[in-house]
């Protein structure tokens, strides 16, 4: 029997597949009613870890003890977007009233769990119309449902906006306050710190680091510990002359998205725009690729205006996009790696229907090589890749059309810390190369790392222009909420 004090024990686990030996004697304590970060970059060994103490896999030594019932929260969720909320929590479990289905007594028992968790939300609802937030909130009343007393939470906040995570973050803090424990993984090192008790971090199938979080841990220590080194944005950024104006958008106008935007992208350049929920970004880029039409305003593309109807036409305008969830829009998961690489070029690459194979391997190659893409055999899936690799086989996508201007939306959305500063890199190698970039994103230490300068934006519109050496977190936020800078304040009294 387990430590009372303890939800969960794992000693000694080790796990090797062939001659790849995954896990090296790798202890997990958690403590009951505790958030416990598991960190670590792709491949460290996370998923293993999980698998094995959600019985998916079998571990080939060690010890696991366990004070109560495991539930397994993945990141690729497993709801049913056609039934409704009870419909999902007691799918293949339904409760019956003779021959029939009791729905009265599942909407109760829903009911009930949802608010234990704090949750005010319908149990009739059907799943489609839920934000992604309550859709985590569905697998965990699930995992309450069967009693779990240890919920492992893998990736939980990846497609969330602040708001959702912060909703998150209440419901997590309501289970611990119920004796509820959890293991969170994420590669958000800030939430880590703000929402976990304790962490153990693993690098290459080891235990490099384990402790509470207190007022010593920050983001730097942790990531020093996950990839084995510190990071400093010193050795990332750089700056560099930059040309003439290739892309101008001048006000640009969507009803109940956008109004009176008005920006512009230099040769070479590296342009940030960041903003908080609805703030109009994606939308706005969106429109300048092509996926956003009809809209006022004008799109010129060296000195040219463009009405960017179809991203047919915004491709032949030479602008690449890489869209804002992978998942969703940038892979397709039954293809391989070359055909997800070769997708946007099928009509180069091919004669009469039929593909050139020695053209689709040049070019997935050189790829593969350009961006230092992580792989063994392009013919695999592209899901046997890691996120952050995932992330650079759509990235070299965007590039195959052999575009002059980039939109980055959220370049590095569910990658570690480690993919992150290699695509920050390659970022800077491709503004070098002579790409003008553009990259959306909420994430201050993306901008700071890789953006020569960066526009914030609040509800649809433009708020603050800001260069390299004037960004600044505090002030970026302010703007992001609707404030404004003491300067802007201080020079409208004076006129």
């Amino acid at each position: 029997m387990a430590n009372d004090f303890f939800a969960l024990e794992m000693k000694g686990i080790e796990k090797s597949f062939g001659s790849n030996y995954v896990l090296k004697k790798v202890d997990l304590t958690v403590e009951k009613g505790s958030i416990h970060a598991l960190l670590g970059e792709n491949g460290a060994g996370k998923s293993t870890l999980m698998n094995i103490l959600g019985g998916v896999i079998d571990k080939d030594s060690g010890t696991i003890t366990a004070n109560g019932k495991i539930a397994f929260i993945h990141q690729e969720l497993s709801l049913v977007n056609d039934l409704n909320i009870y419909e999902n929590l007691f799918l293949g479990n339904e409760l019956k009233k003779g021959p029939l289905l009791d729905a009265r007594a599942m909407s109760e028992k829903t009911s009930e769990i949802l608010k234990r968790i704090g949750v005010n939300i319908k149990p009739t609802e059907l799943v489609s119309s839920l934000s992604p937030s309550y859709k985590q909130v569905v697998e965990i009343a699930r995992a309450l449902l069967k009693n779990a007393d240890i919920i492992i939470m893998d990736e939980p906040t990846t497609s969330l906006t602040d708001v959702e995570i912060q909703r998150i973050f209440e419901v997590m803090n309501n289970l611990r306050g119920h004796g509820i424990s959890l293991i969170f993984i994420s590669h958000k090192l800030n939430e880590v710190i703000q929402i976990c008790d304790s962490y153990t971090i693993l690098r290459d199938g080891n235990v490099v680091a384990v402790g509470k979080v207190d007022e010593n841990t920050t983001e730097q220590l942790l990531s020093a510990y996950m990839i084995g080194r510190e990071i400093s944005s010193d050795d990332i950024y750089r700056s560099r002359l930059v040309g003439e104006k290739i892309l101008e958008i001048k006000d640009l106008s969507k009803e109940r998205e956008f109004s009176n935007i008005n920006m512009h992208l230099c040769k070479g350049e590296i342009l940030g725009v960041t903003g908080l929920l609805g703030d109009g970004r994606t939308e706005v880029f969106a429109a300048v690729a092509g996926a956003n039409w009809p809209y006022g305003g004008q799109i010129y593309v060296n000195g040219k205006e463009i009405k960017m109807k179809t991203t047919e036409v915004s491709r032949k305008a030479k602008v690449g996009y890489l869209p804002k969830n992978r998942k969703e829009n940038g892979i397709i998961r039954d293809l391989n790696i070359k055909e997800n690489v070769v997708l946007p070029i099928m009509s180069k690459i091919s004669t009469v229907g039929v593909i050139d194979g020695h053209k689709e391997n040049s070019v997935t190659a050189n790829f593969v090589k350009m961006l230092s893409i992580k792989v063994s055999n392009t013919k695999n899936l592209i899901t046997s890749l890691s996120g952050g690799n995932q992330q650079k086989v759509v990235l070299s996508k965007a590039l195959s059309t052999d575009p002059e201007i980039l939109i980055l939306d959220n370049p590095t959305q569910g990658v570690d810390v480690g993919a992150k500063l290699e695509i920050y890199k390659q970022i800077l190698d491709l503004a070098d190369a002579g790409y003008s970039i553009v990259v959306l994103t909420n994430e201050f230490p993306e901008l700071q790392k890789t953006c020569d300068r960066c526009y914030v934006m609040f509800q649809g519109e433009v708020r603050h222009e800001f260069t390299h050496s004037e960004m600044t977190e505090s002030d970026i936020m302010l703007i992001a909420t609707g404030g404004r800078l003491e300067l802007e304040v201080a020079d409208e009294n004076e006129n």
